[in-house]
């Protein structure tokens, strides 16, 4: 089986793979892993090498590519998995949850907890995941009537630049009493420096990340955040693809694990 991710870096997608892996080694498949660092160009090239290979399936780590990525995709006539979102449309088969409405959710809470009226978001790299979480951030913001703010520099999240942002976010909006992040990375980094500036969070400002990362969970206080099911995500796509692969398909093209809010300490 090919497995293309976007980052080598990044804790979500261990552990999606570690799920993906404890069906594969079950059933005697070899996973070729790629990475393409975020950059659409790269998944096309990495796209063409695993399908040299011959392999028997495909798992993608986001629904949008290149034109020639989805014509060659398409032409080798293999099952696919794409992860970690189920709006849009598919290739083949699916399995995540919705990114808009769980930010939506955790947006709403922040609001309603401490009836916070000035929340800012912070992004990273803009990609439609990003987006999505933005939008379901900017439903919650309007539909109480509120303005939203965004700082998005377009750059691959770490603490470091959760740092920089959060302090570019209260240059910049000195009154802000809270930010959500596209990420739990952005999130540690900004509860960081509010520790560093000795803001009281939550009672002068609330943070809350998103995928729930065990690191954020034993911060200091503990981060607020959208726990996603990657291991799960991962696990699901690996059996979708075996049982394509083996004739056994049961027609769920689309699998919504959901996500679940969790408060932490932060809100």
């Amino acid at each position: 089986m090919g497995v293309l991710i976007p980052s080598f870096q990044n804790q979500l997608f261990a552990d999606i793979l570690a799920g993906i892996e404890s069906v594969t080694s079950g059933h005697n498949y070899q996973t070729l892993i790629a990475n393409y660092n975020y950059n659409r160009d790269s998944e096309e090239e990495s796209v063409i090498n695993l399908l040299s290979y011959n392999i028997d399936g495909i798992i993608l780590s986001e629904k949008y590519h290149t034109l020639r990525t989805v014509k060659f995709l398409r032409s080798a006539t293999l099952p696919i998995v794409e992860l970690m979102d189920i709006q849009g449309d598919r290739l083949d088969m699916e399995v995540g949850f919705d990114n808009r409405q769980a930010a939506f959710d955790m947006v709403s809470t922040m609001l309603d907890k401490r009836q916070r009226r000035k929340i800012l978001y912070l992004g990273s790299k803009d990609d439609i995941r990003d987006e999505q979480r933005y939008h379901g951030y900017c439903d919650a913001m309007t539909r109480r009537g509120l303005a939203p703010l965004r700082i998005n520099p377009r750059a691959i999240s770490s603490i470091h630049l959760g740092i920089q942002l959060m302090r570019d976010a209260l240059t910049a909006h000195p009154d802000v009493d809270g930010v959500f992040c596209t990420n739990d990375d952005i999130a540690m980094g900004a509860l960081l420096w509010c520790r560093e500036r000795q803001l009281a969070v939550p009672e002068q400002i609330s943070i809350a990340g998103f995928h729930g990362l065990e690191m954020g969970r034993q911060m200091i206080p503990s981060l607020a955040s959208v726990i996603t099911p990657r291991f799960e995500i991962g696990r699901r796509a690996a059996q979708m693809l075996l049982n394509k692969i083996k004739n056994n398909d049961l027609n769920h093209n689309t699998i919504d694990l959901g996500y679940q809010i969790y408060h932490g300490n932060t809100l």
